[in-house]
């Protein structure tokens, strides 16, 4: 399967379906099927920032199943069976940072972007500058200021995630002060 010019193969785990207002329809589906039927799902994803307020910004390791070599600025992935969104964000930061934080929910909405329509629960945390990410996940990370960030997105190649993530995040910010 391709994105644009990304070369995307989906990992198989386990998903509940939800319908449009987000609701479990009690129905366990792999996401690899979800994903080719368009079915509704559940993704966590957590923006981190640093005490400067810097963010962090990595990129994926070529090794992944989903957007190899491809830059994000947020951490996650589909929620489990049984997850909430909260628990899934603080799972996908442990795996993948290997940092124990709760990170917070700021909202939810449906992301079309990407392989297949799917819930976005985008969460915020305040996490250490020394993150020791794991290297099956993640190449390269770095802090970047907003304006480096502004920057690295009309550069470098993001995840379709994370255009959409972080437009909605810095209006829900701005929307908030």
């Amino acid at each position: 399967m391709s994105v644009g010019s990304a070369r995307v193969c989906v990992v198989d785990e386990l998903v509940e379906r939800v319908d449009d207002q987000d609701r479990v329809l009690g129905m366990v589906v792999s996401r690899r099927q979800a994903i080719q039927e368009g079915w509704l799902h559940r993704v966590a994803v957590t923006v981190c920032r640093d005490e400067r307020g810097r963010f962090l910004v990595h990129r994926r390791s070529e090794q992944v199943s989903r957007f190899p070599g491809l830059y994000e600025v947020e951490v996650g992935g589909a929620a489990n069976v049984g997850e909430s969104y909260e628990q899934a964000a603080a799972r996908e930061l442990a795996e993948e940072l290997g940092i124990r934080a709760l990170p917070r929910l700021l909202f939810t909405f449906i992301n079309r972007s990407g392989l297949s329509p799917h819930w976005l629960g985008v969460h915020e945390a305040v996490v250490p500058d020394a993150v020791v990410p794991d290297p099956d996940e993640v190449a390269w990370h770095g802090w970047l200021t907003e304006p480096e960030l502004r920057s690295a997105l009309l550069e470098w190649r993001f995840t379709p995630d994370s255009h959409e993530a972080l437009s909605r995040y810095l209006a829900f910010r701005t929307a908030r002060s």
